[in-house]
């Protein structure tokens, strides 16, 4: 981090989104002390000696964005092979790839199976200069789920039940119970099961139901006794109704929902994280290597993508933002921003990458806000994001400042480089 941020930073001359309205305006003023947001108004603050001032000459300013589906240990598409890879070796990819994320402007990021609480260490201690990181431990699958990634010809010599880089395989309501409090003693912020089909995955249609209610609500409960929640990978309209009724918090990619389940995850509270840019991204590129048959399931989910979003946005239900993204589609984490603002608009967008997702990760009012006792986590571009979401495609030129707890990360501000 550039070193040589002041202990209290004034920000004046500003338009602002702050995580939930957009007010075009050049005028504000907010003051960042401690890390937060100590002061924030519209007029003009008396001169201090103690703070430093520094004009954004009609930039707008935001909060930090915040990726909702991330993976740290995601070197290649060919998920399976991650297993042959070296802890160390995963380590190294995730310290780059959590460093240029921080640099794409996203100050937080929920890990969606693989990371551990080393990688949590090592950011909080600044060895990784990377993006805030809540971590999910290793998912759970069953077997033959999504997360069990070994083929369908691999013989079981020792009768061990598979446990992967990414994944675990667990059977059952008490294995599943085990399974989660050993996720959550080992440092994990929240659960992730895999309760439909997938794409990557060798051997599991993506139609099939995975876990049973039972075992889903086994996740959900010992997740409460922490305090915290389950995110589910689900695709089918059934695995997704499934997930909310069972008291899953957050469902991911959701790619099928139909109107009846968009109500139903309404009725129970349940969040959708839509990943959009992963699958348009593989079909737009003959696919990465992908083996046909994921190509093909693929191929049958990619069109209900934004009639699902429609449902969610009709239905009331609260969309989060995030990537999902592995191996050569890593840079295109921004895309997801413009992909979405096809199908819900950019304002809502916004919301959904700042303080929808913060919400998601029980940080109301902490993260994804601008307002007066949030960290202070903040972008400052150089244009209004609601009417150019396409400033987002070229980070490197239209983020002109990054600021992660308080601390300056990147600055094209001349006192500041």
């Amino acid at each position: 981090m550039i070193m040589n941020t002041p202990d209290r930073l004034r920000l004046k001359n500003f338009s602002l989104f702050d995580g939930v309205d957009f007010f075009d305006q050049p005028g504000f003023m907010l003051t960042v002390s401690n890390g937060r947001i100590s002061h924030l108004e519209r007029s003009e603050m008396p001169p201090d000696g103690s703070v430093v001032t520094l004009d954004l000459g009609g930039a707008t300013v935001m909060p930090g964005l915040i990726d909702a589906h991330f993976h740290c240990n995601s070197p290649t598409l060919d998920v399976a092979s991650i297993d042959q890879l070296y802890p160390s070796y995963l380590a190294q990819f995730a310290r780059q790839h959590l460093e240029e994320t921080l640099l794409r402007g996203f100050t937080t990021v929920r890990d969606a199976g693989g990371a551990d609480y080393g990688l949590v260490q090592a950011v909080d201690n600044g060895y990784i200069k990377g993006p805030r990181l809540y971590i999910s431990g290793r998912a759970l699958s069953q077997t033959g789920g999504h997360g069990d990634l070994r083929p369908q010809g691999a013989v079981d010599v020792c009768g061990c039940a598979y446990r992967g880089a990414l994944a675990a395989v667990v059977d059952g309501a008490d294995a599943v119970r085990q399974a989660v409090r050993d996720e959550l003693r080992k440092g994990a912020h929240q659960i992730k099961l895999f309760v439909s089909g997938g794409v990557l995955s060798p051997t599991d249609p993506i139609w099939m139901n995975q876990f049973t209610s039972a075992e889903i609500k086994a996740a959900v409960e010992e997740a409460a006794t922490r305090r915290t929640y389950v995110m589910a990978h689900a695709h089918t309209a059934e695995a997704s109704r499934r997930c909310a009724e069972a008291g899953v918090r957050s469902i991911e990619h959701g790619t099928q929902i139909d109107r009846q389940t968009a109500e139903t995850i309404a009725r129970h509270g349940a969040y959708v994280v839509p990943t959009i840019t992963v699958m348009e991204s593989l079909l737009n590129s003959s696919g990465h290597g992908l083996p046909q048959s994921a190509l093909d399931k693929l191929k049958s989910i990619i069109d209900d993508a934004a009639r699902a979003i429609d449902h969610c946005m009709e239905a009331g239900v609260k969309l989060g933002l995030g990537t999902d993204l592995f191996g050569g589609l890593h840079g295109r984490e921004l895309h997801e921003l413009t992909a979405r603002t096809r199908m819900n608009g950019a304002l809502e967008t916004l919301r959904s990458a700042t303080s929808v997702n913060a919400e998601i990760l029980n940080k109301k009012g902490e993260l994804g806000i601008i307002c007066e006792g949030a960290i202070a986590d903040l972008l400052v571009v150089n244009a209004n994001p609601v009417e150019n979401m396409g400033l987002f495609e070229a980070p490197d030129d239209n983020i002109l400042l990054i600021m992660k707890n308080g601390e300056i990360v990147k600055s094209k501000f001349h006192q500041y480089l």
